[in-house]
């Protein structure tokens, strides 16, 4: 399996069947925190739209966290086409994980950091950078509410976008940052322990608790892996970026055999509407279902989008068409 962090060029000269038929997804991971920093898809969009694409055989392991810091490991390139300087661009990232930009909900540490330059890479568990620390500190529902949605979207993402979905352990229950490793002289200077704490099993058993925090996020998101499971065409089928005509909602379709889903995510805060012409231009004409809510969607004029909601519209094959230009 391939583990490189570096130039997305560079990952998939190690992919192939001859070569490494599994390599981890870190520029889905980067680019899934970045578009929750900057309320925006483009970077996420484009980047997966040229990308994601690998030799038949092999798969990409996708992952929102796991034991090692994030880099940010985008294309410049890809960057400047959207007008986005990438130097300029990880100094705001780095300043937004780590609590230093005004507004920001994340409770993250900076990782090897340059004070000269800013140039650092991030530390934290999933939850405490997608807010739920912050917003437990400050006993507000709300914010709780909107932690775990970013949660949530980030996995579905991961989960619904193809490759094998990696889920690091805790994630699932929320796990916060453990800050003990400071009193361990033989960890303090390493700021990726804060996300390698200890398994908290009496957390697990809250579990089955609906009114928990590890429950409202651990149901949630078994609810998504079953999805994942249940439908063929999230599990190994085609992938092709759609595009919703919002900065801020990304978009994508999967197609097997006679399904065909599309699945929408608002990385906001704020409800954000898309012309269901988007959708239609790939078959979904008639009466869909969503399959997170299970909700019956008919796209003819808008579909709106809660904060940070994922919904996925299934349809069947006798409703399909051609995708535009199939």
């Amino acid at each position: 399996i391939a583990g490189r962090i570096v130039h997305p060029d560079e990952v998939v000269k190690y992919i192939g069947v001859d070569e490494c038929q599994l390599s981890y997804n870190p520029l889905l991971m980067a680019l899934l925190w970045n578009s929750l920093a900057t309320r925006k898809v483009r970077l996420l969009s484009y980047s997966m739209r040229s990308r994601f694409k690998i030799p038949r055989g092999c798969a990409w392991v996708n992952y929102v966290r796991c034991h090692d810091d994030i880099g940010w490991t985008f294309s410049d390139e890809d960057a400047a086409v959207l007008g986005v300087n990438g130097f300029d661009h990880r100094r705001f990232l780095n300043a937004f994980y780590t609590g230093r930009f005004q507004g920001s909900f994340a409770r993250g540490l900076p990782f090897q950091e340059n004070p000269k330059t800013g140039d650092c890479r991030i530390s934290g568990t999933c939850a405490s950078l997608a807010g739920l620390e912050k917003a437990l500190a400050e006993e507000t529902e709300i914010e709780v509410e909107l932690a775990l949605g970013r949660i949530l979207l980030l996995h579905g993402v991961s989960l619904f976008i193809g490759g094998i979905p990696l889920l690091y352990l805790g994630d699932e229950l929320g796990q916060l940052n453990d800050y003990s490793f400071y009193d361990d002289p033989a960890k303090a200077d390493d700021s990726r322990w804060v996300h390698r704490p200890f398994m908290k099993w009496d957390k697990a058993e809250r579990r089955w608790d609906a009114t928990a925090i590890e429950g409202r996020l651990y149901q949630r998101l078994r609810r998504l892996i079953d999805l994942r499971q249940q439908c063929r065409a999230l599990a190994d089928g085609e992938m092709e970026v759609l595009e919703t005509g919002s900065d801020h909602v990304f978009g994508f379709v999967r197609s097997h055999g006679g399904e065909r889903v599309a699945v929408l995510a608002n990385f906001t805060e704020q409800p954000q509407i898309v012309d269901a012409y988007h959708v239609r231009q790939y078959g979904f004409t008639q009466a869909c279902v969503d399959l997170v809510t299970g909700a019956a969607v008919v796209p003819e004029h808008t579909l709106t989008l809660e904060p940070f909601q994922l919904r996925c519209l299934s349809v069947r094959k006798q409703q399909t068409q051609s995708s535009p230009g199939g």
